[in-house]
């Protein structure tokens, strides 16, 4: 046990583990009203149609317009990642996991997803900066830290063996990909929840300690394992 304790697993907690559970009641509620409407039963396999059909309502009922001809190339493109093994369908655990991580990156800021890490996965992540600060100065640059994203944190959900999919299925492993549209609250445009998907890429900027864990920490919320969560149900 004290070897697992190091380990990516390690001694958590069953909050801890289950990234849906990082929501909000509210925030949860409102997914989930989202899905009765369009008709997305808990539990249960979606086909490509189905994820079309929910990435219209969303796009409707937040920005009332259609997704464009682009955009719904980038949903079947997320759907294909999320079956790999091409079996033209995904499963509800994978879903749920993908819009959970994608209303965390949306609608809050980066202060506060850094306040739901662990300490272990503090120091881990200080780990991978301080092999990347290599003259020892507590700076790194941007393209440094955009490595760091798709490659330690991808290996971290590659030894996870209790996660259902891999993190780089949803594109969190390409920084500068979105995750999808969600819905769930307002977005304010000068919020850092909303700016954060739309940095623009320098890879010489200047990248301090406090703003690589900032920056990094929806990765690292990504990689946990995702325990399933059998308990939410759609609203009566």
């Amino acid at each position: 046990m004290r070897e697992t304790a190091h380990t990516a697993a390690g001694w958590s907690c069953y909050y801890c583990d289950n990234v849906n559970l990082l929501l909000t009641e509210e925030e949860m509620y409102s997914l989930m009203e989202t899905f009765k409407q369009c008709r997305i039963i808990p539990e249960s396999y979606l086909v490509s149609d189905e994820l079309l059909q929910y990435r219209h309502f969303v796009s409707k009922q937040l920005f009332d317009k259609d997704l464009t001809d682009e955009e719904e190339e980038e949903v079947l493109a997320q759907f294909a990642a999320l079956d790999p093994e091409k079996h033209g369908q995904i499963e509800w655990i994978d879903f749920l996991y993908h819009e959970s991580l994608s209303v965390l990156r949306k609608f809050r800021t980066e202060n506060s997803l850094v306040r739901l890490l662990t300490a272990k996965e503090q120091d881990r992540a200080r780990a991978v900066f301080q092999s990347l600060d290599q003259d020892k100065d507590g700076i790194i640059m941007e393209g440094e830290m955009l490595r760091a994203q798709a490659s330690w944190f991808q290996k971290l959900s590659q030894d996870q063996e209790s996660q259902s999919c891999n993190v780089s299925f949803m594109g969190l492993c390409s920084p500068m990909s979105s995750m999808g549209i969600s819905h769930v609250g307002p977005i304010s445009e000068n919020s850092p929840a909303s700016s954060s998907g739309e940095r623009s890429r320098d890879d010489n900027r200047a990248v301090s300690w406090d703003a690589f864990l900032r920056e990094s920490s929806i990765y690292i919320l990504a990689a946990r394992p995702n325990s399933g969560a059998m308990h939410i149900r759609l609203p009566q």
